[in-house]
């Protein structure tokens, strides 16, 4: 499979260091992020991978290069005007074959492509989703009340547990094109969900894997000291 990788955001929660740097260029220790995830893709049987780039994209196209230094070979597509999450899709469905990966530029996971592409194959699936389900504390003693504002529970600080979106998506061009048009504006979870109401499978694959949010500071941290304590579970080689 071919892979197209969204590159171009601002990173605007990593602000200010993301004002001069794109995010996907963001060091992982000795490693920027986009490079792990491209040296990833290599690993599950990627050769060829579309850059989607906006934001300071001269640096990542003066890093990355044709992609030969990581055995891919790489190509650009310019975002004139923010597309979203999608909608720069539309402008290479020329390029990438039946089934194609998409990702963010900023993916740190260890999460198996390969697996992922396996078990989309065998669903036929419109579109796979990996999801990961995390926990969100409320930090706060949480009242519920009825109508007339009388007392009906009272929760200390609650955890809940949802799934939620990585990132990380495999896609077949023969289902979504009809929701992609070119330089309009559309974001993944529009398509998503315009798949699902349509009828289409939309796949949602969970794996026992590390994922970490590095657009939230406190995840970068902690994704900065992961990397360096445990470099191979990212890294096999």
């Amino acid at each position: 499979m071919k892979a197209v990788v969204m590159a171009g955001g601002r990173g605007t929660r990593l602000q200010p260091f993301t004002a001069s740097f794109p995010k996907p260029l963001v060091p992982l220790g000795d490693m920027p992020v986009l490079e792990l995830l491209l040296r990833q893709l290599k690993a599950a049987g990627v050769n060829e991978v579309i850059l989607a780039v906006n934001h300071l994209h001269h640096l990542i196209r003066a890093f990355c290069g044709d992609g030969s230094a990581f055995g891919l070979s790489i190509e650009y597509v310019l975002e004139d005007m923010p597309l979203g999450t999608a909608g720069p899709i539309s402008g290479v469905l020329d390029r990438v074959g039946d089934n194609f990966i998409v990702t963010n530029g900023d993916l740190l996971t260890n999460f198996s492509i390969e697996a992922m592409q396996a078990k989309h194959l065998s669903a036929s699936a419109s579109a796979s989703i990996a999801v990961y389900e995390r926990t969100v504390k409320i930090d706060f003693g949480l009242i519920e009340v009825d109508e007339e504002m009388r007392l009906t529970g009272y929760r200390e600080k609650p955890s809940y547990s949802h799934l939620v979106s990585m990132g990380l998506y495999i896609l077949n061009r023969h289902a979504v094109t009809p929701y992609l048009a070119k330089d309009v504006r559309l974001d993944m979870p529009d398509l998503m969900q315009s798949l699902h109401r349509d009828g289409k499978i939309v796949q949602c694959q969970q794996q026992d894997c590390v994922w970490l949010d590095i657009g939230r500071p406190d995840d970068y941290a902690a994704a900065q000291q992961l990397f360096t304590d445990q470099r191979e579970l990212f890294l096999k080689d």
